[in-house]
């Protein structure tokens, strides 16, 4: 795939990136760099801890709908940063559902739940419950729950790929996961300021109508995905059937904004030109 080559011209150390495209029920990767190369997520963590999460959901262990955090707030409120907890504490900022704030800390209370509710250490439940069956062998969660996870593009491109073809939670229950979850909420995307509304689904990011966004501008509005400060990204577009994951070794910054958008419009742009030829 061409619009990877722009990679080497990056302003880092090292990059490493995978475009997945569908074709039938396969995926077909195109790889650039050491994609085996381990580097750290930052808020990308985030993907992989929701997946965690929504399996002991479909295993019955806790339920979206349980009380979670502050009073009032749900699991499903966590995962969409509408409980109303702090960015990285544990203090009460609004009522749940009444804004969307991003919150590290959350995803720490969620750990602890799916902890108690299954009797494993949430690094021990993310590794057999996401890690094992989608086969991603350098994956870790070595850190806060929010942030503290490992990876390579090769596991992260496994996972892009779940999402495009579902196979480690029931089709319907993955796509819900990917709806909008309480609509109408405006609040902050980290460095890129506040979006009316913010849409966010059980875990991913919902791209919508953001602007400016660290997608593409013609990305179509179902696109989800995470960026994480470590200057790392994942996204799926589902109306090309394609995702894409970049990670590299510079924290995000004002390097990343133009690069990040115009590398992803190449993507996209190459990917629309294929389907039409």
């Amino acid at each position: 795939m061409k619009a990877l080559n722009a990679l080497a011209d990056w302003p880092v150390e090292n990059v490493a990136a995978a475009v997945m495209t569908g074709d039938g029920d396969s995926i077909a990767v195109h790889r650039h760099g050491d994609t085996a190369r381990v580097f750290p997520l930052a808020s990308v963590t985030k993907l992989l801890v929701a997946q965690a999460v929504l399996v002991a959901v479909d295993e019955g262990a806790v339920e979206l709908d349980d009380p979670a955090g502050p009073p009032g707030a749900t699991v499903a409120h966590l995962l969409a940063h509408a409980s109303g907890l702090a960015f990285d504490s544990r203090d009460v900022q609004a009522p749940p559902a009444s804004r969307r704030i991003y919150s590290s800390a959350g995803y720490e209370v969620l750990a602890e739940i799916v902890e108690a509710a299954t009797g494993f250490a949430f690094p021990d439940y993310l590794a057999e419950a996401v890690c094992v069956p989608l086969g991603l062998t350098s994956t870790a969660l070595t850190g806060p729950a929010g942030h503290g996870a490992e990876s390579s593009v090769d596991d992260l491109a496994a996972l892009a790929a779940d999402y495009l073809r579902p196979r480690l939670r029931p089709v319907p229950s993955a796509a819900r996961a990917v709806d909008v979850w309480f609509p109408g909420l405006d609040g902050f995307v980290p460095g890129y300021g506040k979006h009316r509304p913010n849409d966010w689904g059980l875990g991913p990011e919902l791209r919508g109508h953001k602007s400016p966004h660290w997608t593409a501008p013609s990305h179509s509005p179902r696109t989800f995905g995470h960026f994480g400060q470590s200057g790392t990204f994942l996204w799926v577009d589902p109306d090309l059937d394609a995702a894409c994951v970049v990670l590299t070794d510079r924290a995000f910054g004002p390097w990343a904004k133009p690069l990040w958008s115009e590398f992803n419009e190449s993507v996209v742009t190459e990917l629309g030109t294929a389907g039409r030829g």
